[in-house]
């Protein structure tokens, strides 16, 4: 790279659908790789296919963008912002035979793929309307023309890849493209081109799906004597079986991670090492991975997803993270699902107990539902836990607890003293105060449960399940 050079990277979303993991993926290595550089990193919309964009779509990628702290310091630049400069270039190609129109309609380009397939050519354009070949022929009424470059014959493109290394095909390969509809709304290799040089990126970093597309950017580049950015193609990320990423393993909107109860810097952390390492490092920082990005480490294999992996590092950061920041995060989500969180324990203290084995978000506020409703108390879990024994334990429990000082370190001590007293193991103790404050046979250490709800809230639990367990 010339060390004078600035670096310039982009992402270039298609409003067509959701932000999905493997366009995030490639948004945070071209941010890593500019950050690490000193350089910009831009964004840009790609919405030239009108009837596919939505505006929804824009949105949901801003969105993204800013769930990830992916900062960009240009932009949004919208494509369908830029049309006149697209219609400019495409001018002056024609006008210097770099670009002519092609009239051949959809049937007859249909059967010429099939005649050169029955031969055992490659399909391919054959240059028919190129201006040399098209001399006296006249274009066919009612047939809007597309736009095609006119590709170098021979020699082949070549590239130095940043990630796979030396790539070359043969212009033999390649036919005459298509760089405008009959509209004159531009391809994607064209308009890709012109904004890229217009934008001065340095360094293109995109999925290898795209592999097919550079040469052909490539020649566009030198037909219009501009300098090509240096190419990198990421590795494609493959489901645990090695197959297509599909919705069911993963391929998902990055909202939908939101959703599903993920912490961002989580998911930023483990997108980073699709595809790349720094040693063994599994959890690191945004500082650290700014301060170690490379395209060297950037791994020629697909990379697994794999998300038993991304459970276990998002349930690392719900550990280290702020409890206040936390509660904030599940107060809905535990409304959402029928609490009352104003009708119990300060949430963040319910955090504080119950997060570390909590693996997403809305697994913690499935755990803390517990303090926020009513609980459901089953015939069969009073049955077999509050019996003779479990009335005995819950009676013994409340002649000591207007005595008791209410914190854990004196629950605690009452609960020993009635395994003690009564002769028990500490199971037969604390589940049967369990299944009457709770509703629940497992919780967190029952001395900090109950130290959670309070004296009010626990003893009338316990009067209610003991009416309700009175025996003859």
């Amino acid at each position: 790279m010339n060390p004078m050079q600035e670096v310039r990277t982009r992402i270039a979303p298609s409003p067509t659908g959701m932000l999905h993991l493997g366009t995030a993926r490639t948004a945070l290595f071209c941010w890593a790789f500019a950050r690490h550089h000193g350089g910009k990193f831009i964004l840009r919309i790609e919405d030239t296919d009108l009837e596919r964009s939505t505006e929804q779509a824009v949105q949901v990628i801003f969105e993204s963008m800013r769930w990830l702290e992916l900062d960009y310091d240009e932009g949004p630049v919208r494509q369908t912002e830029r049309l006149p400069r697209y219609r400019d270039v495409l001018e002056q190609m024609l006008a210097d035979g770099r670009a002519y129109r092609c009239y051949s309609s959809k049937e007859e380009l249909e059967a010429l793929r099939e005649a050169q397939s029955a031969r055992g050519e490659k399909p391919r354009y054959d240059g028919r309307w190129r201006p040399e070949n098209a001399q006296g022929m006249v274009p066919p009424p009612g047939v809007q023309p597309v736009f095609r470059f006119r590709n170098p014959d021979d020699g082949d493109v070549a590239w130095n890849d940043l990630v796979k290394g030396p790539i070359s095909i043969s212009n033999h390969e390649l036919d005459d493209l298509v760089i405008a509809r009959s509209d004159g709304m531009p391809t994607y290799n064209f308009a890709v081109v012109v904004d890229d040089a217009d934008m001065r990126i340095s360094h293109v970093m995109r999925g290898e799906e795209h592999i097919n597309n550079t040469p052909r950017q490539i020649n566009l580049y030198r037909a219009l004597g501009w300098t090509p950015p240096a190419f990198g193609h990421l590795p494609l990320i493959l489901a645990p079986d090695g197959s297509k990423l599909s919705k069911r393993h993963g391929a998902v909107s990055v909202m939908q991670y939101e959703a599903d109860g993920f912490l961002p810097e989580a998911l930023f952390n483990y997108l980073a090492r699709l595809g790349w390492s720094h040693g063994d490092e599994e959890k690191f920082t945004r500082d650290q991975l700014v301060q170690w990005f490379d395209l060297q480490h950037v791994n020629r294999a697909p990379a697994q997803y794999n998300l038993d992996k991304l459970m276990w590092l998002n349930g690392e950061y719900i550990k280290e993270a702020d409890n206040a920041r936390l509660a904030q995060l599940i107060s809905l989500r535990v409304e959402a699902k029928g609490g009352r969180v104003s009708g119990g324990p300060p949430l963040v203290d319910v955090v504080a107990l119950m997060k570390d084995r909590a693996r997403t978000l809305n697994e913690l506020a499935d755990s803390a539902l517990l303090f926020y409703r009513e609980p459901e108390l089953s015939g069969a879990a009073l049955g077999e836990h509050v019996n003779q024994s479990g009335r005995a334990v819950l009676e013994a429990f409340r002649e000591r607890a207007n005595a008791l000082t209410w914190d854990r370190a004196a629950l605690n001590g009452a609960i020993r003293q009635i395994v003690s007293d009564l002769k028990l193991k500490m199971p037969q103790v604390a589940v049967p105060l369990r299944v009457a404050v709770t509703g629940q046979t497992q919780t967190p250490s029952i001395d900090a449960v109950l130290e959670l709800f309070g004296r009010e809230t626990t003893l009338a639990r316990i009067d209610a399940t003991l009416s309700a367990t009175e025996f003859p």
